[in-house]
């Protein structure tokens, strides 16, 4: 029989209170194991839906850290704390009767021309993504470069909470792939077809299909699907 390692423990806290874990959970799943029950940001658990961010500092550091804490691996006296919810700014708007111009976006999200250029949203985006150039390019009405560069954003808000300008990058960057979506992107005409299909019920022929098939006629599937240009 193999020998079975087991995981070393360290140090952490989690809202101030000092906890011995095993070093191999992620910090979601270290905050269970201490005993907590979130019933509010718990989501997919597989890092990409933005429901559980959580504000981080090691014991030493100066630096907070943001990070999803469902794919974050704990640390030796770690200090951990969920972030609270807040609301963003989130304007109403019919998609129908705007349009994708600079003096739109001025109107309905204002606060975007008060960015500092501190870069801290940036910094603080658990995806990585070029958060301060989206919005810049949201203030040029670049709504095809912002939709662009923010459209792996998850809506985890790590960005909103630290802006010194109040801005509500998320809300801003969804604005802009809707924009870019509707009146910016080529028309699809297998889009469209696809879409006729949904509404008539006959998808569900396909997803059936596809339901019935095995992993390795699904991965076969996948691999040598056409990609169109």
């Amino acid at each position: 029989m193999p020998e079975t390692i087991e995981p070393k423990t360290i140090i952490i806290y989690l809202y101030g209170k000092r906890y011995r874990v095993p070093d191999n959970l992620t910090m979601l799943k270290a905050l269970e194991y201490c005993g907590y029950k979130p019933t509010r940001g718990v989501g997919c658990r597989h890092g990409f839906c933005g429901a559980c961010s959580m504000v981080y500092r090691i014991r030493g550091e100066r630096q907070l850290h943001y990070a999803l804490g469902c794919e974050t691996k704990v640390q030796d006296h770690m200090y951990i704390s969920t972030m609270p919810y807040f609301p963003l700014e989130k304007q109403c708007y019919n998609l129908d009767e705007i349009e994708p111009t600079a003096e739109m976006i001025m109107h309905l999200y204002p606060e975007i021309y008060s960015c500092v250029s501190c870069n801290t949203c940036t910094n603080t985006c658990t995806q990585g993504l070029d958060v301060m150039g989206y919005i810049h390019a949201a203030q040029a009405g670049d709504f095809k470069k912002c939709a662009e560069l923010s459209f792996n954003c998850i809506m985890c808000n790590c960005c909103a909470s630290r802006c010194p300008a109040g801005i509500s990058h998320p809300e801003v960057a969804m604005l802009a792939r809707r924009l870019n979506g509707k009146y910016l992107t080529p028309e699809s005409k297998q889009l469209i077809d696809r879409v006729e299909e949904v509404k008539k019920g006959d998808i569900l022929k396909d997803v059936t299909a596809l339901m019935n098939q095995s992993e390795e006629e699904l991965r076969a599937l996948y691999n040598s699907r056409e990609i169109e240009q």
